[in-house]
């Protein structure tokens, strides 16, 4: 009898520590990241005709900032200030090509040269490795340039599956890969074999997260998994083109129309998981993109974000430092934690999030940044003062720009222009002459804001 009590009171003791130790564990992480997908092109934002009910409901049910930025107006740039914490002025990828230097490789016919993270740049994975943290991305990277040993296993990921600019096979078939990159093996796609298409990049996306999270429920280490969708980046190319079929739109559009759609759904089956699996109970659900709506040299393309109205209310597209290149959805979910309809008016950036996901894992370990942690905001918070936001960017010559509380500046050939975004959400009215105080004081952050960078130099 006693040897049954002492059983009973271990098998408690050891049911109360687990209890203890999941209550104790730090909140997981799921960063979704769409692509080009612009600001006004999901229904929380005034889409009317594109249906996004999933993200949506992401707002609805969590907080929502209504001026967010990405890290940069393209995707790399973008993508290695999310990843390093650093704006563009100070991350190592400035660009998706080099202005000088960098790995020489292929892009359809003709030869392009770009550098990758570099070995000592510390990176997100990094942070949540060191912090006791499983790490995991799926889908795009865009951080490698031409080097094998710059993907996300060499930078601070566990596991990592999806295409690499290094491996041009992985996206040689667009949507539809022929080859996967996954956990340092270039792996076959036999669904897409011979320029089939029977497997959306999207869908092998999300089936691997889904996987990763099933593996995750009984775990004793909290999580981070970063979800990069390809979609609604060019081509236009859906796994469903018949959506929209009966809407008196031109195909481009149904097709443009179903891309989102689609990525709507696939945002939808990993929330569903979530829930049912209970791992929503101790995770928190980042949503975002990782620039503005497209605008490729091909009329065809910025036809569709017009139709569409994908930058709304918001001057510029994608390669555009107006707030139409880069300001994008940024929703978080999170039952329990994050109180639903929460609006947050705070600007903030890509650069945010390492030290948001620092915040969440109540993470000791040093690293430097450029940005805040925003889980305050996402929470119903203010800021006590404005503070600076900055963007460079070159593709059109040097470019900078910057954000002070309601001021936004954009600098280029010299001139720098002023806008009150408050006022003027649109930036229509150059008011740089009628505040030269404020002008003096961006110039000033400007002059200091940035490092040289030996590929990308001011000219």
């Amino acid at each position: 009898m006693n040897r049954m009590l002492k059983n009973v009171s271990a098998v408690l003791c050891g049911l109360l520590m687990a209890a203890q130790s999941f209550a104790q564990q730090s909140p997981n992480i799921v960063f979704i990241l769409a692509d080009d997908l612009g600001y006004g092109d999901i229904g929380i934002h005034g889409q009317t005709k594109i249906k996004t009910p999933n993200i949506d409901a992401l707002a609805k049910e969590g907080a929502r900032f209504t001026d967010f930025h990405a890290g940069a107006p393209v995707c790399s740039p973008s993508r290695s200030v999310l990843i390093t914490g650093l704006h563009t002025g100070h991350t190592t990828v400035r660009g998706n090509a080099t202005k000088q230097g960098g790995i020489a490789g292929t892009k359809g016919k003709s030869t392009v040269y770009r550098t990758n993270l570099a070995k000592d740049d510390f990176t997100v994975g990094n942070l949540m490795q060191q912090s006791g943290y499983t790490t995991a991305l799926m889908g795009k990277w865009h951080l490698d340039g031409y080097d094998t040993l710059a993907t996300p296993i060499h930078r601070g990921f566990d596991t990592f599956s999806g295409w690499l600019i290094s491996y041009t096979g992985t996206y040689a078939n667009g949507y539809w890969p022929a080859q996967r990159y996954t956990d340092g093996k270039l792996l076959e796609v036999p669904r897409n074999a011979s320029g089939k298409k029977g497997y959306y990049t999207d869908d092998i996306c999300t089936d691997e997260s889904l996987a990763f999270l099933s593996k995750q429920k009984n775990a004793t280490k909290p999580f981070l998994l970063m979800i990069n969708y390809n979609s609604p980046h060019s081509p236009l190319d859906a796994v469903d083109s018949t959506i929209y079929k009966n809407e008196n739109w031109p195909e481009d559009m149904k097709i443009y129309g179903a891309m989102v759609h689609h990525l709507d759904e696939n945002v939808g089956k990993i929330k569903r998981y979530l829930i049912e699996s209970g791992l929503s109970k101790n995770t928190i659900v980042f949503f975002c993109s990782d620039n503005g709506p497209r605008s490729e040299p091909s009329p065809q393309q910025t036809a569709v974000a017009d139709f569409f109205d994908s930058n709304g209310a918001l001057r510029g597209y994608k390669r555009d430092l107006y707030e139409g290149g880069i300001r994008v959805p940024m929703l978080v979910w999170a039952p329990g934690l994050i109180k639903a309809g929460t609006v947050s008016k705070e600007p903030g950036y890509f650069a945010d999030l390492m030290p948001t996901f620092a915040d969440i894992a109540k993470s000791k370990v040093k690293y430097q940044t450029d940005g805040v942690s925003v889980l305050p905001f996402a929470k119903g918070q203010k800021s006590a003062k404005p503070r600076f936001l900055y963007w460079e960017f070159f593709e059109k010559g040097f470019e900078q720009s910057v954000r002070y509380g309601k001021w936004k500046a954009i600098k280029t050939k010299g001139k720098t222009e002023l806008y009150d975004i408050e006022k003027d959400l649109s930036e229509t009215r150059d008011v740089a002459a009628q505040h030269p105080d404020v002008l003096k004081t961006i110039e000033n952050y400007l002059s200091k804001a940035r490092t040289e960078s030996p590929f990308w130099p001011v000219d």
